[in-house]
C-alpha cells in the first residue's frame, strides 16, 4: 500500500508516515477526559486588558474587559439583572481613569463635553490618589468602590437623570452579587455573616431607591430610549424597583400601563403578569 504520508520528511514529520487515517482514538480517549478534567476554568480566563483614551485627561490606559461572547447567561432577576456563569461581567462595567479619576459605566465613558470635563478635572481630578494594584480579577469590593466612583461623576459632570438611575441600579447589583457570594461561601473562622449579608440588602435597598427616583424623573424629562431600554422596559423596571423598595401601590400602576400598553410585546407583558403574581405573594 502506497505511503500516503510520504513527503513529511521535509517537514521533519517522518515519524508521522505510518499513520493510519481511521486509526481509533479509543486507546486515548482516557487520557483526553483526564487531561480536560485537571483544566479549571476562572474568571480570569474571560477577561483581557482593552485600551481606552480618556476623554478627560486625554491619557491612555489599559483595563480588564470581560471578552465579548464568551460569557454564558444564565438568568436574569425580575429587576433585569444578568447572571452569567463562572464570571459577574457587570464588575467590569465601570471604567476608571487611573490618572484623572474619571468614572463611567462603559456605554457612557466617551460622551464627554468640555464643561464636564472642566468640571471633573477641578472636582475630581484635583483630588484624586489613584487606583489600588488590581489582581488577576476585581473582587466585589473593588468593582462597586469604582461604580460607586462613576456615580460621584455622575454628579459632578451633571449627568442625564437616567445615567445616575442607571449606575445606581447597577451598583445595586454589585452589592446583591456581593451578598449572594457570602451567602454561598463558609464563613471560614470570621464569624456568622448574616448581619454583613443584612448590611449589604440594606445598602441595595438604599441604591434601588435613588434609582427609581432617577428613573421616575427621568421618565418625564427624557427621550427614549433611555439607557438602552425602550418605554415599555422602563416601565416595567420601574414596577419592579418600586416592589423591591416597598411602593406596592406604584409598582402595581406601573405594571399596569405595561400590560395595556399596545407596543409592549409578549415576552415584557409575560414578565409583568409574573411580576403582578409577586405582588399578591408578599
Amino acid at each position: 500500500m502506497a505511503n500516503l504520508f510520504s513527503g513529511l520528511e521535509a517537514f521533519g514529520l517522518g515519524k508521522m508516515s505510518d499513520l493510519d487515517v481511521y486509526t481509533s482514538n479509543d486507546k486515548n480517549s482516557n487520557q483526553t477526559q483526564d487531561s480536560a478534567e485537571k483544566t479549571v476554568i476562572t474568571e480570569a480566563d474571560f477577561l483581557f486588558e482593552k485600551g481606552h483614551n480618556c476623554p478627560v485627561c486625554e491619557k491612555e490606559f489599559k483595563m480588564k474587559t470581560v471578552k465579548t461572547g464568551k460569557v454564558k447567561l444564565v438568568s436574569a432577576d425580575t429587576d433585569l439583572r444578568p447572571k452569567y456563569q463562572l464570571v459577574d461581567s457587570l464588575k467590569y462595567d465601570a471604567i476608571v481613569c487611573p490618572h484623572c479619576g474619571y468614572a463611567a459605566l462603559n456605554r457612557f465613558f466617551n460622551y464627554m463635553t468640555m464643561p464636564q470635563a472642566k468640571l471633573i478635572r477641578e472636582n475630581i481630578s484635583s483630588s484624586f490618589k489613584g487606583l489600588s494594584e488590581e489582581g488577576e480579577i476585581l473582587t466585589y469590593d473593588e468593582a462597586i468602590v469604582r461604580h460607586k466612583l462613576a456615580l460621584v461623576n455622575t454628579i459632578v459632570k451633571r449627568s442625564k437623570l437616567s445615567e445616575r438611575a442607571y449606575t445606581c441600579l447597577k451598583t445595586a447589583w454589585l452589592i446583591r452579587g456581593k451578598a449572594e457570594q457570602l451567602a454561598a461561601e463558609p464563613a471560614e473562622g470570621k464569624g456568622d455573616n448574616s448581619q454583613a449579608i443584612k448590611d449589604l440588602q440594606k445598602e441595595e435597598t438604599e441604591f434601588l431607591t435613588n434609582a427609581y427616583a432617577g428613573f421616575e424623573e427621568a421618565f418625564s424629562k427624557e427621550m427614549f430610549p433611555m439607557c438602552g431600554m425602550d418605554e415599555n422596559t422602563i416601565t416595567y423596571l420601574m414596577a419592579d424597583l418600586a416592589r423591591r423598595i416597598g411602593k406596592y401601590d406604584e409598582s402595581s400602576r406601573w405594571i399596569s400601563k405595561v400590560l395595556i400598553s399596545r407596543n409592549a410585546n409578549e415576552r415584557i407583558k409575560s414578565k409583568a403578569r409574573d411580576l403582578k403574581e409577586l405582588l399578591k405573594d408578599r
